[in-house]
């Protein structure tokens, strides 16, 4: 328990000391938002011109507190892969912020380029999983005792698991506060996982490595929304959201509990739905049941307040957070 509050109190402080620092070094190279315009809500409009990225101050404490504070016998053969592995994907959104951002690509990559990328990345990391003596190919069923050893079925599994979340958390990147609020949230409740876990004996190895993970992860948000609580100073951007995505999943997924990620992560889940749901009823139904897509855009272009939106958002997400807890009981 000490060492997740130490892992959560010092990547808190990490992220307030850096932000003095990065948010007017990003003002000055003019790496800024020119995408927040949609319809006729003009608090998208206002928001042109807010610096991005700012997931170049979150990544480092993540990667570093974690490594600091993990076990010694699996810091580096086990821990350090996984964060490289996160690190990658943080790399990923920072290419695509800088497109948009220096080279004024509105899309940033093009969508195949991100999945092929997110392919590679989610195929090391099942893969690496699946060797792993510390992980392996079971997942436990939440609720039961049952521990399912999926095979080589858990490498394709993963990866769609891990594609998935990770997008997930990176689109309902949207409204101030929104991710940052959300993700906290749900890896302080992965990491409670691990604490039950590691105190039955479970996964000792794994869950040790998840606990400060998850409250590194859980940090740099706190710490985010310092300056990204509305109205914004700086948005993560796809270098923040993609970090954030790939912790929050990678600790369900060394835990062998990504069917947590459903209720832990239930906004997020329904983030994404809200956004199929949209796309498949424009092609087939020809209608548009949301003003936009994903619902928080929605919401927000109805008129709800984006302070209220994080609220309810969060909320939602404490009670079925709560719910996921009690699959471990």
């Amino acid at each position: 328990m000490k060492t997740m509050l130490l892992s959560l109190l010092i990547s808190f402080l990490g992220v307030l000391v850096l932000g003095p620092v990065v948010i007017p070094m990003l003002k000055k190279l003019k790496l800024r938002s020119t995408e927040r315009y949609f319809g006729n809500n003009q608090s998208f409009a206002q928001k042109n011109g807010t610096p991005i990225m700012g997931g170049i101050m979150m990544m480092p404490v993540i990667f570093i507190v974690s490594l600091v504070f993990a076990q010694e016998n699996v810091r580096f053969s086990f821990l350090l892969p996984v964060l490289l592995l996160i690190l990658a994907f943080s790399l990923l959104g920072l290419t695509d912020d800088l497109l948009k951002s220096v080279g004024h690509k509105v899309d940033g990559l093009a969508p195949w380029q991100k999945v092929a990328v997110q392919l590679v990345l989610s195929f090391l990391a099942a893969f690496f999983c699946y060797k792993s003596p510390y992980v392996g190919s079971s997942i436990y069923i939440p609720f039961t005792t049952i521990e399912a050893d999926l095979g080589w079925w858990y490498i394709p599994f993963t990866m769609f698991v891990l594609i998935a979340a990770t997008n997930s958390v990176n689109l309902i990147d949207g409204v101030d506060g929104l991710c940052s609020s959300v993700t906290t949230a749900a890896t302080l409740t992965l990491g409670l996982c691990a604490l039950f876990m590691n105190q039955a004996g479970l996964i000792p190895e794994s869950s040790s490595c998840v606990m400060v993970l998850a409250c590194a992860t859980a940090g740099v948000c706190l710490g985010f929304l310092r300056f990204n609580t509305y109205p914004a100073k700086i948005f993560m951007g796809d270098t923040g959201s993609f970090a954030l995505g790939a912790a929050y999943t990678m600790a369900a997924i060394l835990l062998r509990q990504p069917l947590l990620i459903l209720p832990t992560g239930i906004m997020f889940v329904i983030t994404s739905l809200s956004d199929i749901y949209q796309a498949f009823s424009i092609k087939f139904r020809h209608r548009r049941p949301l003003r936009m897509a994903p619902l928080h855009s929605h919401l927000s272009l109805k008129g709800m307040p984006e302070s209220r939106i994080v609220v309810l958002y969060v909320l939602t997400t404490v009670v079925f957070c709560a719910v996921a807890l009690l699959a471990l009981c």
